[in-house]
């Protein structure tokens, strides 16, 4: 089953008729995505955390924009705690926007509001630090390119620091430091001409560069996924743990958004790839709470004090917002 946001993200003239299409014919739900944070002794086995229990950040906590949902979560942790990036579907546009929330122990959050709007969607905001400074490369594939992003007045202030790729309608970058080299992950099917019965989401190109700020350049071995939307298209950051490298994918062969697997990277050269799947079944799924009841998409995991902290989001299928409505619940958050 494919979502309306995703239909319309391979096709997106079509995005304005299926809004309507969805009105006419009465669909008063949709996939709506929450945010929270999980620990575990690996990357690959994070879980709710026990004791106390950590917030999960909904659309009604979004304070200035009428948020559809919020998802795609990254953390970066200052002197002053933890700042949480993720997008906001605005529920007035359909569009993407990238909002920050800050947090002293990553268990409670404060929404801090919108950080960086394009005129096209944005998602995915993929924060690191290199060399002094923060960037940010977020899901600009109706920009059909990679953009990365530095901030000039962290958390709030960001600008467009330069175009690493272009020619794709690139989804869910992930660039990540390995050996010396930078390399990058990007799911570019949507728009991309298929074989035969291929499915969206289902073809995975892996780009390397001396530089983070390029030249970048395709591997030989891309793209590495073809025709396979179970190990495609990113699901967080590229970490390395117990010496090894792992990647995240979603899983959305069935479903949009169901689960999410990890993979290992065994081999990394300018010319050679290969991996394996970490564990046979998915390290995330659908959950027994009210948030994430449909499935799970996203995690961005991070080693602290010697186990795993994570970021993650999931699903329910939930009422579409009324403006009328959300900027109701915005009143009473305030």
């Amino acid at each position: 089953m494919t979502s309306l946001r995703e239909l319309a993200r391979g096709v997106p003239w079509l995005a304005p008729s299926l809004r309507q299409a969805s009105h006419w014919l009465g669909l008063s739900s949709m996939q709506t995505f929450s945010i929270t944070t999980y620990r575990g002794s690996h990357p690959w086995s994070v879980a709710p955390i026990r004791g106390r229990r950590a917030q999960v950040l909904t659309r009604r906590h979004v304070t200035d924009v009428p948020a559809a949902f919020v998802a795609d979560p990254f953390l970066h942790r200052t002197d002053e705690g933890w700042f949480m990036f993720f997008e906001v579907l605005r529920a007035d546009t359909w569009r993407g926007e990238i909002a920050v929330a800050s947090s002293p122990d990553g268990l409670r959050w404060t929404y801090r509001g919108i950080v960086l709007r394009e005129p096209f969607h944005l998602s995915y905001p993929h924060v690191f630090a290199w060399d002094g400074e923060v960037y940010m490369i977020p899901e600009t594939f109706e920009a059909n390119a990679v953009r990365l992003y530095r901030a000039v007045s962290f958390p709030f202030g960001w600008e467009l620091h330069s175009e690493l790729l272009a020619g794709y309608p690139f989804a869910d970058a992930s660039p990540f430091l390995h050996d010396g080299s930078w390399w990058m992950f990007a799911e570019t099917s949507p728009k991309v001409d298929l074989p035969e019965g291929a499915a969206a989401q289902d073809t995975l190109r892996l780009y390397g560069a001396a530089e983070l700020f390029g030249p970048w350049t395709e591997h030989p071995a891309s793209p590495i996924v073809e025709s396979d939307a179970r190990l495609a298209r990113p699901a967080g950051r590229v970490v390395k743990a117990d010496e090894r490298l792992i990647r995240f994918a979603q899983d959305g062969a069935s479903v949009y958004g169901l689960q999410v697997r990890a993979i290992e990277v065994e081999e990394l050269t300018p010319t050679t790839y290969r991996e394996r799947l970490v564990t046979e079944d998915p390290i995330l799924g659908p959950g027994d709470s009210r948030w994430n009841r449909g499935g799970m998409h996203h995690i961005d995991a991070h080693q602290v004090d010697g186990e795993w902290f994570a970021a993650v989001d999931g699903w329910s299928r939930q009422p579409r917002p009324r403006l009328g409505r959300v900027h109701a619940a915005q009143a009473d958050q305030r």
